[in-house]
């Protein structure tokens, strides 16, 4: 069976280069907390990929902090700044198609006394700034939205947010684990307070991601213990995952490029299925502000997993499922207000650098067959 994989939103395949450095640092054994030469070895390591994330977000290593992935990432940041400023007020905005560890994350906070507005998007998926400064109160103490959908690839206005918040002196973060290594990441000229990174969406591991955090911005430790990564996120450092995140952010700066070739596969990819399906296939997100690699379509009438079901050689995401013999669409098309009939049919392709356009071709191939 020949197969084609297109689900790097999902997950990326790791770098040969990558793999390469997790194998330099399995031979480093001493702990990084440790003064003498096994130790310092390891401290080295960690400082270099510190220097590396930091160079593709643009802002100092010591505000780099490292997670276990976005999902960690995002609970450090909205669960330590809502300790860190309870006092202030207890008022988080968010939106309605943010990723479940965002959503769930403030669904907990709700139940320690959190007040959580999630604001609407547009049928793009894109949430508008004026709405965000609307929904502001004396009470607001932290705004979280995400800098890309995962599902749709909108990428979300954060740099008018973030002059809205600054303004407000309000504290914010983005979820990126979707757009950095594909889009420019510049926490300045985001002008935010937190930044999410998850690896395994740009060419690393997974169960590594990091958290940046401005000097200013006030965050509680969620975890316990020693004084590892400023005190911030205790626990012994992860070697060898640690140097991994590093290696794939320096490979993002200068793959960055690769990106326009990307968009114009991406954009080869719609062009076809416009010619095979006609006005049977539409295709959801904003056809602009969306992230080079990803193209969510929708095949009207249909339901997309019984479209992959039928496709076992493919590897994508479809927008909807079937649970018990009922089928349910992605929340995500439901805020942005897709007709079901259509939310149903739906499918994301997101690509990635070993992506091919006889693989495009193969794919549109298959789904005229299928379909």
């Amino acid at each position: 069976m020949n197969k084609i994989y297109l689900d790097y939103n999902a997950s990326t395949p790791v770098d040969s280069l990558v793999k390469k450095v997790m194998v330099d640092a399995m031979e480093l054994y001493g702990n990084p907390s440790s003064n003498h030469w096994a130790g310092v070895q390891s401290q080295q390591v960690i400082q270099g990929a510190r220097e590396q994330v930091a160079n593709l977000l643009g802002c100092s290593p010591s505000q780099i902090v490292f997670t276990s992935g976005g999902t960690e990432s995002n609970n450090l940041a909205l669960i330590g700044v809502f300790q860190a400023l309870r006092s202030k007020g207890n008022h988080i905005i968010t939106t309605q198609i943010e990723h479940p560890s965002i959503l769930n994350v403030c669904k907990y906070l709700e139940t320690q006394g959190a007040r959580v507005t999630y604001v609407e998007v547009d049928r793009f998926g894109r949430v508008s700034p004026e709405h965000i400064d609307r929904e502001i109160t004396d009470q607001t103490i932290l705004i979280s939205v995400m800098h890309a959908n995962n599902e749709v690839g909108t990428i979300q206005p954060i740099k008018e947010i973030g002059q809205i918040a600054n303004l407000r002196e309000i504290t914010l973060h983005t979820d990126a684990a979707q757009s950095v290594g594909k889009i420019p990441t510049r926490v300045d000229d985001m002008q935010v307070d937190f930044l999410s990174i998850a690896g395994h969406k740009l060419y690393a591991p997974k169960g590594i991601g990091a958290l940046y955090v401005r000097d200013r911005a006030k965050l509680s430790p969620i975890l316990h213990g020693a004084g590892h990564e400023g005190g911030i996120r205790p626990g012994t450092e992860n070697i060898v995952q640690i140097a991994a995140l590093g290696k794939a952010c320096e490979i993002a700066e200068w793959r960055i490029n690769e990106q326009d070739q990307i968009r114009e596969l991406t954009n080869y990819l719609w062009n076809e299925l416009q010619i095979a399906f006609g006005n049977r296939v539409v295709r959801n997100g904003h056809p602009i502000e969306r992230l080079p690699n990803t193209l969510n379509v929708s095949f009207v009438g249909r339901k997309g997993f019984e479209i992959l079901n039928n496709m076992p050689e493919i590897a994508a995401s479809a927008g909807s499922a079937c649970h018990s013999g009922s089928t349910t669409i992605s929340p995500v098309l439901k805020a942005m207000r897709i007709d079901p009939e259509i939310a149903l049919g739906s499918i994301r392709f997101s690509l990635g650098c070993a992506t091919t356009q006889d693989e495009i071709d193969n794919v549109v191939e298959w789904l005229e067959q299928s379909i």
